[in-house]
């Protein structure tokens, strides 16, 4: 046999076998269409698209102001000073976020001006929030079931340590988080744009948008997936207000004469109304299950004694109306005369009066910088981006 008959034959079989291939996945893409056709739930037939209610409520975002300069440096006796209003531009909501979808309740009508929202949609908005999370559109081939669909939307709860949370719009006409016995037109993931530590980078937006379409595929939807180079410019945008807000405030206790019982000091503590926690935390509760403010006494916790305690605020955690600096303030007064001490500077140096008021004064205008930007101190949007 020639090499010419030699080749001839090998590539009869290649085109023999390709040939064979592709009927294969013909085969296979028209046996999915089959199965969604013909799904397992009998009443399905109740879904016909033209039966479904569409009122799709919209939300118009606008970017927030850039915030007014604090100042630059509490005085020195704050442990922690508040830190400068963020240098960079003001947080913006990203791009999937002007979609036609956005997760939001309709407006009130114009005779009643407070706007309003049904529990379900106001929960759906901090989920999938357009201000701080990457919006992404999932258009459905067909109404789909919540008990159906929440097993696959489970396994992509995160892309590194950025939380992934899907919403529906029920045939209702809300948005709300997908729950058993929910029937939905359309689908809604975020992804949070930034937190604490880090914004969202490119490898983690790459891991979503991978795994994202393989959930899109298990449940027959589209996503519509945002450009990275915007959602990068404006995960790191986020991240620098985050980082640039990330203020603890704390000030300290030091024992007149000897140091302090632990044993002694923990019942001292009880009575003023701290948490002690099994792990050697104190909090002090804010009475709705959060916290106002932490203490720490310095020390391992196995150790007998100390001649330290410092009392801590994370400043865009706490509300403004808790007032949590005069709170703590007024907690390490009354431990003053309980602990026989006096409240001191990182250097142990007294406390004034005056020092005490400037600083809250540059508390006041840190809930201005972060309330002008939309993201309120205490607000579930902090509480999210400063976990």
């Amino acid at each position: 046999m020639t090499d010419l008959q030699m080749s001839l034959i090998g590539a009869a079989g290649v085109f023999v076998a390709g040939v064979f291939a592709y009927n294969k996945w013909q085969e296979h893409k028209a046996k999915k269409s089959v199965e969604r056709a013909f799904a397992s739930e009998h009443d399905d037939v109740l879904l016909r698209p033209g039966d479904i209610v569409r009122n799709e409520p919209t939300l118009d975002i606008k970017p927030a102001a850039p915030a007014a300069d604090a100042p630059a440096h509490a005085p020195a006796p704050v442990s922690i000073p508040v830190p400068a209003a963020a240098a960079s531009a003001p947080v913006a909501a990203p791009a999937a976020a002007r979609a036609d979808d956005i997760p939001v309740a309709p407006p009130a009508p114009v005779a009643a001006p407070v706007e309003l929202i049904t529990p379900a949609a106001e929960l759906a908005t901090s989920l999938v929030d357009p201000l701080i999370d990457v919006l992404i559109p999932l258009a459905l081939e067909a109404p789909v079931r919540g008990d159906k669909i929440l097993p696959i939307l489970h396994t992509l709860r995160h892309v590194g340590n950025k939380p992934v949370h899907f919403i529906g719009l029920h045939v209702n006409g809300d948005w709300e988080p997908i729950v058993h016995g929910g029937v939905y037109t359309k689908l809604q993931a975020g992804v949070q744009m930034a937190s604490r530590t880090t914004a969202l980078n490119e490898l983690e937006y790459s891991e979503l948008v991978t795994r994202l379409r393989a959930v899109a595929d298990d449940i027959g939807a589209e996503p519509e997936i945002p450009d990275m180079i915007e959602v990068m410019g404006e995960s790191r945008t986020l991240h620098r207000f985050v980082a640039g807000h990330d203020a603890q405030l704390g000030v300290n206790l030091m024992s007149y004469g000897a140091p302090w019982s632990i044993a002694t000091l923990i019942g001292a503590l009880e009575k003023q109304g701290f948490d002690v926690r099994p792990d050697g935390r104190y909090i002090m509760p804010d009475g709705d299950g959060g916290q106002l403010f932490t203490l720490t006494t310095n020390v391992t916790l196995g150790a007998d004694t100390t001649s330290r305690l410092t009392l801590l605020l994370d400043v865009p955690c706490v509300a403004p109306a808790r007032d949590g600096f005069g709170a703590m303030l007024a907690c390490a007064k009354a431990l003053v005369g309980r602990l026989d001490a006096v409240i001191v500077d990182d250097s142990d140096q007294p406390l004034t009066d005056q020092a005490l008021s400037e600083i809250n004064s540059q508390v006041l205008d840190f809930y201005q910088e972060m309330e002008a930007a939309d993201i309120a101190a205490g607000s579930t949007r902090a509480m999210r981006l400063f976990s």
